[in-house]
């Protein structure tokens, strides 16, 4: 995920520049930012049809300064069941930095702290025990 304060100048770069297509865009009006998902030229048509993109732009509404690698936030992956992933990196010893509360979204780190988002394909799951009450650890 990259951060832009443009979305016409970053398309533009994007697109135009560096060839990638848009495959799908979300906006969110209650967390005010959109998101584009951006592939590969060669692989935008399987791209469009599994949803999985090469790149995601986050487009926050309301303005900030993006300094000190603020504008490169994190790698974010759809998963089929964020639930059973999570289980299965508890099982290897990986900290759940902020478990999926709302069945839908989770934070871990790289062996090298990147920080990576882990997403619920489609919409979230039922609301679980032990994510439910499970505390967010270190940062993400």
């Amino acid at each position: 995920m990259v951060r832009i304060t443009n979305i016409e100048e970053s398309l533009e770069f994007y697109t135009t520049l560096l060839g990638l297509k848009e495959i799908r865009r979300y906006d969110n009006n209650k967390g005010r930012f959109t998101l584009i998902f951006l592939a590969a030229s060669d692989q935008y048509e399987e791209a469009k049809q599994t949803k999985t993109p090469l790149l995601e732009l986050t487009y926050n509404w309301d303005s900030e300064d993006y300094k000190g690698g603020r504008n490169f936030g994190h790698l974010a992956f759809q998963v089929p069941n964020i639930y059973e992933i999570c289980q299965r990196l508890l099982d290897y010893k990986v900290m759940i930095n902020r478990p999926p509360k709302d069945g839908r979204m989770a934070f871990i780190k790289s062996p090298d702290g990147i920080s990576i988002e882990l997403l619920q394909e489609g919409d979230a799951l039922p609301l679980k025990e032990p994510w439910l009450s499970m505390k967010n650890r270190g940062s993400w």
